[in-house]
């Protein structure tokens, strides 16, 4: 059968909605029940580079409250781009200056505080209309992006800093898969941003496979116009890109680079495509 390249209408490039609502609830306790057992030198300890679990903590806060106050309260006011300044930039520099200014407050009332305006936000997201236009999302390409888009981007950063929080005090990645699974789900919709530059003949399919009980396969084609994850999988992709769970978000996130991931991943087919693949970034970075 001839493959028709065509304009992919509206999101569908993006592939079947994540519906990340009802695990906002879930993803706050858990934060909490985390926070809640750490020892006071616990909270001192490096989270990710230049910051402390505090200083991860506070920034969830941070995130919390800036979602409220602009799509919950309506609030016009708070930080604006410098001349020149790129989203990047901007981005890491206003959370630079807000874990900064957190610095005076204790751990208790840093944990009471987010145990307060961390349940609002899961009921805000509970409420939301997942098909209406929201925020952009830088690394899948899409500015507006539907609310589900927008939601499950949130809860991926929730639970890549609780993560981060466990790694920091000694504690495993959580394995729950009624978590885990959406957050690869959502990862993984960077696929065909990932695979922009790469020029490939309509129909030309590349899949991305993560093993474990909260994997699943993506599969990306080149459509024309664009790749897309809403095409129909061939049973033979041009290339295909094994990761585990662990590689996976870690890669997604650049806790590892590319490099490092590809010698752990099984490639079968074009290499070439399933290195491209491999660059796949799913934050601000």
């Amino acid at each position: 059968m001839e493959f028709r390249p065509r304009e992919v209408p509206g999101h569908a490039w993006l592939g079947t909605p994540i519906d990340a609502r009802p695990l906002f609830a879930p993803e706050h306790a858990a934060l909490m029940t985390t926070l809640r057992g750490l020892a006071p030198a616990d909270w001192g300890k490096e989270a990710v580079p230049g910051w402390t679990v505090r200083d991860v903590a506070a920034h969830v806060l941070g995130d919390c409250y800036g979602r409220l106050a602009r799509d919950r309260d309506r609030h016009g006011e708070g930080p604006v781009f410098a001349p020149g300044e790129t989203l990047e930039t901007f981005i890491h520099r206003i959370n630079e200056e807000w874990v900064r200014a957190f610095a005076r407050v204790s751990p208790a009332a840093l944990a009471d505080t987010l145990d307060l305006i961390g349940a609002q936000t899961a009921r805000f997201f509970e409420a939301t209309d997942p098909n209406a236009p929201s925020l952009g999302v830088s690394w899948a390409g899409i500015d507006p992006a539907p609310t589900w888009l927008d939601s499950a981007r949130d809860l991926t950063e929730f639970w890549t800093h609780r993560q981060q929080i466990r790694h920091a005090v000694g504690l495993p990645t959580d394995p729950d898969p009624r978590l885990l699974s959406v957050v690869l789900d959502t990862f993984l919709r960077a696929l065909p941003h990932t695979l922009r530059t790469v020029d490939a003949p309509p129909g030309t399919q590349v899949r991305v496979r993560i093993d474990g009980p909260a994997g699943g396969t993506w599969t990306a084609t080149a459509t024309g116009t664009r790749w897309s994850l809403s095409e129909p999988a061939a049973e033979r992709p041009a290339a295909l890109l094994r990761l585990d769970t662990e590689t996976a978000w870690r890669l997604c996130t650049r806790g590892i680079e590319p490099a490092t991931a590809l010698p752990r991943a099984h490639v079968e087919g074009d290499p070439a495509l399933a290195e491209a693949a491999c660059r796949i970034v799913s934050i601000v970075y």
